[in-house]
């Protein structure tokens, strides 16, 4: 028999045998096996989880040390392409931004081209931080009267930030800021252009990626689109980018997405003029104009985001930076200041560290300052630019001493009356060192899961929705107008040391951000935890106006019965809701065999520490 026919018979017998095996084994190979919770389990499900060899034995994994740069993401290969950025000459604010490209094919339902963005940077060779505000303006046509006319009212028993307004579709769509952002840090600090630090993003929308495991549980789009007589349903052209036949995307299965290579293309070519003024801005507008929206190409020419000064307290010897309004970042500070001039008083004689976190009334403190601190937030938190925020004395220590007396130290409190409403949200937040000693902090978001659900066509990207953060009340600081910024939930920290950098501060999700930042920092600053040891020790979510707390499982089940005997209202619940960390340390070293020019550019240098939050699918990435 010929060769080419033999062959060709064995690849035919190959074929057949593979049809032979039964479909339940089939079924059981690596890639497709079903996960724990399914029905039935796989057999590993079972297990147990084995104890490391040293150190805290409920630690994910090690820090990850570094001493020439360091890229933390929610994604391996978004954190792999900051990383040979960075190899390849780039800086920090260049490999944030390449990650943060990554992302937007790879974790799109949390982040994208038309999203919001802040980052907080520090500039080794000035000795200085800047924070970048790149987030959207409403639009022209968004106006109280518009949205009344359309049916969208205040409720008067709704009393947070967001009352009226609709989650999603065209109506709560800012004009996005995310490459302006990107822009601007790049031809303020960076080395490369968009021509360099995209073209990993470009490649992997072309080629394609397999999805990685809680981004394929994230991965749903949302009802975006009114029917006539009732009810939702998805955008046609949502379902045609990010689906699959009509599908989610499964872990492990491979994703292409053509129309944001072509995004990606069109911004390496023209910078964000392509998609402000050129080609993309039109197809925003048609597809707005489509669907009802407001936004005019003018709306879009005319975006500006902004440098602005960061929000600042002092904790135990530390400065803490975080975002200053329309963010909800500053509550972390507020938080802080609170515990500080708070826990010596609530309990005489006795620390956080001391309480330790296994004392319910540990958690107790937290929370309640939590409450103290968010209330002001819910107050006060707007656009700078439309409304007096009063964050001098929202964050002074005088002010978080005359709340002292509104803690009972055994009992919870009621912040409000009770009501339906949350801030939740999706977002990435990453972080990038280098070995100028450049450091960043950086959150992009498109506030829900694929934001308002709203793809543009022949683009690959959805609109965000962070003006579902506006209110409809009319005495609101926070009140919907045209070109204003909505109250946002994006925060992104970074901590100093007598002058010298010492960590990034990122968490995401919604509410969650801010309280998670103050949570992280106890985590390191009062109890003496390594930032891996910080990340992976369970955390709370308090829900400000339903006034609910809820535990990540193994905490409720050490504390929770505890806390709903001191009158909270409290819950279990798995890690999807309480963010995920992403943060570098700068540790300064004199002894290093090759040291890098420090952050004051002494040959003094130092090296990173980093950590990424086993909750996600993220990565820490050093050289």
């Amino acid at each position: 028999m010929p060769r080419s026919r033999f062959l060709a018979v064995l690849a035919v017998l190959a074929v057949l045998a593979a049809l032979a095996v039964p479909a339940a084994a089939r079924a059981q190979s690596p890639a497709d096996a079903a996960g724990c919770g399914s029905a039935p389990e796989p057999a590993f499900c079972a297990a147990v989880r084995g104890v490391r060899a040293q150190g805290w034995p409920e630690q994910s994994r090690s820090e990850v040390m570094a001493s020439h740069g360091m890229v933390v993401t929610s994604q391996p290969l978004a954190a792999q392409a900051g990383l040979q950025i960075l190899m390849r000459g780039g800086n920090a604010i260049d490999a944030a931004v390449a990650s943060a490209g990554v992302l937007s094919l790879v974790e799109p339902m949390m982040v994208g081209v038309a999203s919001d963005l802040f980052a907080v940077i520090y500039v080794a060779k000035e000795h200085k931080l800047y924070v970048l505000n790149a987030s959207g303006r409403a639009p022209t046509g968004a106006t109280l009267a518009h949205l009344n006319a359309l049916g969208y009212h205040w409720d008067e028993h709704n009393w947070g930030p967001a009352s009226g307004m609709p989650t999603y579709g065209i109506l709560p769509v800012t004009v996005p800021g995310t490459v302006w952002g990107w822009q601007a840090a790049l031809k303020r600090f960076g080395k490369l252009t968009f021509r360099e630090v995209l073209a990993p993003a470009a490649r992997y929308a072309e080629d394609g990626f397999p999805v990685s495991e809680r981004i394929a549980h994230d991965w749903a789009l949302p009802n975006a689109l009114p029917l006539r007589q009732c009810c939702t349903e998805r955008d046609p052209d949502s379902v045609k980018t990010w689906y699959v036949n009509g599908r989610p995307p499964r872990a492990g299965q491979i994703f292409r997405n053509p129309d944001l290579a072509r995004t990606f293309r069109l911004l390496q070519a023209h910078g964000a003029e392509a998609f402000y003024q050129g080609e993309i801005a039109r197809a925003i507008v048609a597809k707005s104009r489509a669907l009802g929206g407001s936004m005019t190409l003018a709306d879009l020419a005319g975006y500006r985001g902004e440098w602005v000064e960061p929000a600042r307290t002092r904790y135990h010897g530390h400065d803490v930076f975080e975002l200053p309004p329309p963010s909800q970042a500053w509550a972390a500070n507020e938080m802080l200041n609170i515990l500080d001039a708070c826990v010596g008083r609530w309990v005489p004689g006795q620390t956080l560290a001391s309480l330790g976190p296994v004392s319910p009334q540990y958690w107790h403190l937290l929370v309640e300052a939590k409450k103290l601190a968010y209330a002001d937030l819910y107050r006060y938190n707007a656009d700078p630019h439309f409304a007096a925020v009063p964050l001098a004395d929202l964050l002074s220590p005088a002010h978080a001493a005359s709340l002292c007396s509104k803690v009972d130290p055994q009992h919870a409190s009621t912040p409000a009356p009770p009501a339906d409403s949350e801030l939740s949200g999706d977002t990435v937040v990453l972080s990038t060192a280098d070995r100028e000693g450049n450091m960043v902090s950086w959150v992009n978001s498109n506030f829900s899961l694929f934001g308002s659900g709203i793809t543009v066509p022949g683009y690959g990207f959805v609109l965000h929705n962070r003006g579902a953060l506006f209110t409809l009340d009319p005495r609101s600081p926070n009140v919907i107008e045209p070109h204003k910024q909505p109250f946002n939930t994006l925060a992104a920290g970074f901590v100093m040391h007598a002058g010298r950098p010492l960590m990034t501060v990122t968490l995401m999700g919604g509410d969650m951000q801010a309280q998670g930042h103050a949570q992280y920092l106890v985590n390191v600053f009062d109890l003496g935890a390594n930032l891996q040891a910080a990340a992976d020790m369970a955390r709370f979510r308090h829900s400000q106006i339903p006034n609910a707390l809820t535990l990540e499982a193994p905490l409720f089940d050490r504390v929770g019965a505890q806390l709903a005997a001191m009158g909270h209202t409290v819950t279990s619940i798995d890690g999807s809701s309480v963010g995920g960390v992403q943060t570098i340390r700068f540790v300064p070293e004199a002894h290093l065999d090759r040291p890098f020019a420090g952050p004051h550019g002494s040959a003094s240098g130092g090296y990173y520490r980093a950590a990424s939050d086993f909750r996600k699918d993220g990565q820490a990435v050093g050289w």
